[in-house]
């Protein structure tokens, strides 16, 4: 596939909610500290990728900043970025110490593209101390086996990576004009999903936008976690009833190590339900 002029995958465009019912305020929401009490002791290069770095504070400033009131995300401890090519010579030393604890990094799309900063990106995350994952973009102009193929060879196996991420959305810019039904999009994403995890032995995390969602998966794959794209409200508000495990906030981030824009993401739990998640436990967050 032809490289795209225009980034695209972990959608880029503003959240529009679709209609939906009143969602009591998620008020209340406790702060969690984001940063250890104590010094971290040293830890061996054998100790369990779970126990692997302290916690960095939230940092980040916005260049389109929105007011979630008692729902905002930085009520929650453990936030991180996701990036592509489109974000260049990244500094993830800068970028963790500003408040990255996790990347998700862009890897595939289609079934023959492969993001030129991925490995360097990958490596780099990894020697900064972050958690790291890498994620998908699906093409639906290609099968979803030679998609799963194509990401399988080129992603390592890994322990104490971050669960792979499929990005289903629609996007104006790919060279792909094709939508299709409903029941085809959910088929071609289960077969995906299950070649992943029978290769990676971790259950894929969904990635996506407000109108895919709306058209596809409002009531469909409830065992899996989510990652929702939510810019101008909470998730609660956008896809009511739907559990999540990561909330993308702000697609206008300023970091100190990228120039120009970058994701802002968050997970949804404190830091013991971070390190649980991050050294191997699966779970499904709560809607709220």
């Amino acid at each position: 596939m032809a490289d795209n002029p225009r980034p695209f995958g972990l959608a880029e465009e503003e959240t529009v909610a679709f209609p939906a019912p009143e969602v009591p305020d998620v008020g209340g929401l406790p702060v969690e500290p984001a940063a250890l009490v104590s010094k971290p002791r040293l830890l061996s290069r054998a100790a369990p990728p779970m126990l692997a770095g302290p916690l960095t504070r939230y940092g980040f400033r916005d260049a389109k900043p929105i007011n979630f009131g008692k729902a905002s995300p930085r009520h929650l401890a453990v936030h991180g970025v996701d990036v592509s090519r489109w974000q260049g010579n990244v500094n993830w030393e800068k970028l963790r110490a500003q408040g990255a604890n996790f990347a998700y990094i862009k890897a595939t799309d289609g079934g023959d593209h492969l993001d030129p900063m991925f490995m360097k990106n990958w490596r780099n995350a990894d020697a900064a101390g972050l958690k790291r994952g890498a994620y998908h973009f699906f093409y639906w102009c290609r099968t979803a086996g030679e998609q799963a193929d194509w990401f399988i060879r080129n992603v390592p196996k890994m322990d104490g990576a971050l669960p792979p991420v499929i990005d289903v959305e629609w996007n104006g810019e790919s060279s792909c004009k094709r939508r299709p039904s409903r029941e085809k999009v959910l088929e071609k994403m289960q077969v995906f999903m299950d070649k992943l995890e029978r290769h990676y032995g971790q259950r894929p995390i969904i990635y996506t936008s407000p109108d895919f969602y709306r058209d596809n998966l409002r009531g469909e794959f409830l065992d899996y976690p989510f990652w929702l794209r939510a810019v101008a409200a909470h998730p609660s508000k956008v896809y009511p009833g739907r559990k999540w495990l990561f909330w993308q906030y702000s697609g206008s981030g300023l970091s100190h190590g990228v120039t120009g824009r970058i994701d802002l993401n968050v997970f949804q739990g404190d830091e013991r339900q971070w390190r649980a998640f991050a050294g191997g436990r699966q779970m499904v967050a709560d809607a709220d």
